[in-house]
């Protein structure tokens, strides 16, 4: 009786052994054991300007709530990318300009509905003007471009599409940067296996995933984009994300030298910059004057990662998202000029007139 329950308690200890060992991918999180010197930034150490935010409600929100968080951050300029067209654009633009004037600036959109009407071309370049002349600082366009808008014949509409072209010169014409997401990061395309470094994020979010053709391949995506960049040389564009060649800097590095029109936004991409501390260092000493800083998503409480890969030295510490990336963040240790580059001063040439006065309170 005895030697059947020694057996029977050993068992119930190896299949609780056994039992604590299986769990998912999504549920393994362990906390690192590791102690190395450093500490979070939840403040940039230089007033900044966020090239890449998005407040669809700025017609009737309260700024206030909006301005008490990006003094916490030290962020003197926020770019809302989202500020539409005509009446929605005016709205956003007085809510600023009663309140708080120098603190925001308003990008336009297009509306792509229409392309291959006849007088869709003139009249998209009389709105933009018009949204310009009420006060637009910029022109963003959308990952729709390339990926879900469809002209009159339903369609896709290609990114470097000629019906397109007068908008580009349009902003060249006005002095105006246009930033643009195309496309989202190739492992979306690729297959979702055992080697895809989003299988985390496609599992948890299955609509991001697409076959290697939806709409058409990514490296077509990419490709139109670039022709669009060089065939309008004179027009500044700011490609989102880095153009999603963050995680090929080599690569990137070599766009760069053949559009010296394009510069580079890090909204949403910088684990991957804080996974290569070295290679990013040097990249962003090369291309100095052409990364901006920018976010993307409102989440004030994500900045402090930013800051830190980009202010620190610091060594392995946590990224905020584990389905975006389940590796650590090591500090780039950027130089203070860079820092202020990249912080408020690339971004203060692509728009001319903000208030200086921001960012001399260092």
């Amino acid at each position: 009786m005895r030697s059947l329950l020694v057996a029977s308690l050993l068992g119930l200890l190896i299949h609780f052994d056994v039992s604590s060992q299986e769990m998912s991918f999504e549920e393994y999180n362990p906390e690192s054991t590791l102690v190395v010197p450093g500490n979070e930034i939840n403040k940039a150490k230089f007033p900044f300007i966020d090239i890449h935010s998005h407040q669809f409600r700025m017609p009737e929100m309260d700024l206030s709530t909006l301005i008490s968080d990006m003094d916490k951050l030290n962020m003197a300029v926020m770019v809302n990318l989202s500020g539409r067209s005509g009446e929605n654009l005016i709205n956003a633009l007085a809510n600023v300009n009663e309140n708080y004037p120098n603190r925001f600036v308003v990008f336009a959109n297009v509306n792509f509905e229409g392309v291959g009407s006849p007088d869709w071309s003139k009249n998209a370049v009389d709105q933009l003007r018009e949204d310009v002349k009420n006060g637009a600082r910029g022109l963003k366009i959308y990952k729709s471009l390339g990926l879900r808008n469809t002209d009159v014949d339903g369609n896709r509409i290609a990114v470097d599409d000629a019906r397109l072209d007068p908008i580009w010169q349009l902003c060249c014409e006005l002095g105006i940067p246009v930033i643009i997401h195309s496309a989202d990061p190739k492992s979306f395309w690729d297959p979702m296996d055992s080697k895809n470094e989003r299988w985390l994020e496609l599992k948890t979010r299955p609509r991001r995933k697409r076959s290697a053709t939806n709409p058409v391949p990514w490296e077509q995506i990419i490709q139109e984009q670039h022709n669009m960049f060089k065939k309008h040389p004179n027009t500044n564009f700011i490609n989102a994300h880095m153009g999603w060649y963050a995680n090929n800097l080599g690569k990137l590095g070599q766009l760069m030298e053949e559009m010296p029109n394009m510069y580079v936004g890090i909204g949403a991409v910088i684990a991957e910059l804080g996974r290569q501390p070295r290679n990013a260092r040097q990249f962003f000493e090369t291309y100095q004057d052409r990364i901006l800083f920018g976010k993307d998503s409102w989440q004030p409480s994500e900045f402090p990662t930013y800051f830190r890969v980009l202010e620190s030295d610091d060594e392995y510490f946590p990224y905020y998202k584990k389905y975006h990336a389940f590796w650590s963040m090591y500090g780039l240790n950027l130089p203070d000029e860079i820092l202020k580059k990249v912080y408020y001063k690339n971004a203060m040439r692509l728009l001319p007139g903000l208030d200086t006065s921001l960012f001399t309170k260092e």
